[in-house]
């Protein structure tokens, strides 16, 4: 979050050969926390935020998103969710449920078996802590009545899908925790005790800390997955994002990359963001990149060698990812460069290259 040059003859004539329709992908694997499948797919954005602020409106997740990534031959969605599409954002109401919100949930889920993808349900925004503003009223890591509310809606899902195969579904609790270790393994193990509580076999994946990039030793005896990120360098992947602090003025990234005094390239991803997660693996934990991507104003041509530096690494080390996003500003599909040559592909601009780069991997 590494190569030549990037759009070699070979892989245009690849693209040209695209099909945009695939079977639909083969039965989902069997996951284990100490082994999670190489997931592959995106994150899609409906319960993100709640009401219309975010990048996506909230609302209904869309069929044909899950029908499209399954016949490009992916396998996963991950659905980060805001408790307040559904709970009001008042402490004294985080236990009121909206079962119209919840059941668009229920139906991504269905979609999710319906075209053979497995569906990771993710607390974006959890009572206490959210990595985005606004601020949560209480803190999640300090607060009882934090914890309490979370525990609570994460008990709540845990009833509600209970019965359903972990090759369908699974839970990743907090996305990307900024605390210490001690408070985040405590919030994290009354979390996993109050899932377990209900539903004592569900596949659970733990963030790892530091925003997703520092796996948690500490968290292995509670035999969770853990998800890690892929953003690395930032100033290639979030260059020119407005909601990132890095210098305005700074020209447009390369790759190899200059960041913070470093060089980077694959050898450099493998050294800061791979290997310290393979330790991680040998202790019985399975590991899977939850989110990674390219924001739009990095030049196209970058973007892509970058992308395909992580994929090698990944795929090597056996490991899914999940693209953020799907439509949008890091995605396959309205992603508004304006240095790619898009094509008209059901009423939304796709970028076949980056498309095709993924469906290599």
């Amino acid at each position: 979050m590494h190569r030549r040059t990037f759009l070699q003859t070979s892989v245009v004539a690849a693209v040209s050969q695209l099909s945009l329709t695939l079977p639909q992908a083969s039965e989902l694997p069997d996951p284990t926390p100490a082994k999670l499948p190489r997931w592959r797919g995106f994150n899609l954005l409906e319960k993100f935020v709640a009401g219309t602020s975010g990048p996506e409106p909230a609302g209904p997740y869309k069929e044909q998103d899950f029908e499209l990534i399954a016949n490009w031959g992916f396998n996963f969605v991950r659905l980060p969710m805001s408790y307040r599409c559904w709970t009001p954002a008042d402490p004294a109401r985080w236990t009121e449920l909206d079962e119209t919100v919840l059941r668009e949930v229920d139906r991504a889920v269905e979609f999710g078996k319906r075209y053979n993808l497995h569906v990771n349900l993710n607390l974006h925004r959890i009572p206490g802590y959210c990595v985005n503003p606004p601020a949560e009223p209480l803190n999640l890591w300090t607060d009882d009545r934090a914890l309490e509310a979370a525990v609570f809606q994460w008990k709540h899902l845990a009833q509600r899908y209970k019965g359903r195969p972990n090759r369908e579904v699974s839970f990743d609790l907090i996305n990307e925790p900024n605390t210490d270790e001690a408070a985040y393994v405590r919030v994290i193990t009354a979390l996993v005790e109050g899932i377990r509580s209900v539903d004592p076999d569900r596949l659970i994946i733990a963030d790892g800390l530091q925003y997703g990039t520092k796996p948690v030793v500490a968290l292995a005896s509670l035999k969770l997955g853990q998800s890690t990120r892929g953003y690395l360098p930032m100033n290639v992947s979030h260059y020119k994002a407005e909601w990132v602090q890095l210098p305005k003025d700074s020209s447009p990234p390369t790759w190899p990359a200059n960041w913070m005094g470093v060089t980077w390239n694959a050898q450099t991803l493998q050294n800061i963001a791979i290997a310290p997660w393979q330790k991680l693996e040998k202790q019985g934990v399975g590991v899977h990149v939850g989110e990674w991507g390219c924001y739009n104003k990095t030049p196209h041509d970058v973007a892509l060698r970058w992308m395909e530096d992580q994929l090698k690494l990944w795929q090597a080390a056996g490991w899914g990812w999940s693209l953020w996003n799907f439509r949008g500003a890091f995605g396959i599909l309205n992603s508004y460069r304006t240095d790619v040559s898009y094509k008209d592909y059901k009423g939304m601009k796709l970028d076949e290259k980056m498309l095709a780069l993924l469906r290599r991997y």
